[in-house]
């Protein structure tokens, strides 16, 4: 009796905990570049690995996991930030400002100002940004990653670039 075994499409369990595993702080980078805090982070990333983890049959290359998770990341750092927003309407005293560190004073300066210069990008500009720079995509990657044409991604990156100059400069004067 000869056995035959199936071959089922999609990402394994195994092959989603390998890529846990391998990718799991560079997923957490990039959403700490969409979003504020530390705990926020986790939970989107966690929250990724979970859908993904529930569709992995529909995930018909394997290789496209990483993707997939990327864009899943990005898609729930836009839900988080949806919500707090409309958290933040509903609230009407203003956050706390964070003290500053001693140590290091200067550098934080430029990373606050960088962050602030980023948060008043426009979205597209932020999300081609981070995705081109911190999770060092190439511009066709970002292009599948956000659903939008190379073009676009050319387009946005150019004009964020060129917003975040005249932000830093500003906040440097």
């Amino acid at each position: 009796m000869v056995e035959t075994v199936e071959v089922v499409a999609g990402t394994t369990v195994d092959h989603l905990t390998a890529t846990y595993q391998a990718h799991y702080r560079s997923l957490l980078g990039l959403a700490a570049l969409l979003l504020d805090d530390t705990a926020s982070c986790e939970d989107v990333v966690q929250e990724a690995f979970i859908r993904v983890h529930s569709a992995r049959n529909r995930v018909r290359d394997r290789e496209k996991t990483l993707a997939y998770l990327r864009q899943t990341v990005v898609n729930l750092s836009r839900s988080a930030l949806r919500r707090r927003i409309l958290g933040l309407k509903l609230l009407s005293k203003p956050m706390p400002d964070m003290a500053s560190a001693e140590e290091g004073a200067y550098d934080q300066l430029e990373r606050d100002d960088l962050i602030k210069a980023m948060r008043g990008l426009q979205r597209r500009q932020r999300e081609v940004l981070v995705l081109r720079y911190f999770a060092d995509m190439t511009e066709v990657q970002v292009a599948e990653t956000l659903g939008i044409s190379l073009g676009s991604v050319k387009a946005y990156g150019s004009r964020g670039i060129a917003a975040l100059r005249v932000a830093m400069e500003a906040a440097q004067s």
